[in-house]
């Protein structure tokens, strides 16, 4: 069953990462794919789609790639590729028990104590060297 976030007077609610992740496991299992679902095998996926995803925006200017998604065939095809990126990220995350939501927490959490907004009692100005 798909599970869904509701919101009160919200239009269509929006799949959960939960959902989606139960989806994928169920999609891979009936096509008995698990054996090949590895952390290494998924990772290098991961890492194919990624380029393919970059493949869109080779050889743009800036002011290209900015414009990318007004154009309906290309912005088609980054969303597919930004879709491919994420199921092999959040299956990835399944092979090894990492909790995609609560790393990228954990990980913004350690960036803003590695990097302190500038003017802050934290802040150290950087050193400019000659």
């Amino acid at each position: 069953m798909n599970e869904r976030a509701e919101e009160p007077g919200a239009g269509p609610a929006a799949p959960t990462l939960e959902s989606l992740r139960q989806r994928l496991v169920d999609f891979a299992a009936v096509r008995k794919w698990e054996p090949f679902h590895t952390p290494k095998n998924l990772a290098a996926a991961l890492t194919v789609e990624a380029g393919e995803l970059l493949e869109i925006f080779q050889w743009l200017t800036p002011e290209q790639a900015a414009a990318v998604m007004s154009d309906p065939q290309r912005a088609h095809r980054v969303r597919d590729e930004v879709a491919d990126v994420l199921a092999y990220l959040v299956q990835f995350c399944t092979a090894v028990g990492v909790d995609p939501l609560e790393a990228l927490a954990a990980k913004i959490e350690r960036n803003e104590e590695r990097f302190p907004v500038p003017g802050s009692a934290a802040y150290v100005k950087p050193e400019v060297r000659e």
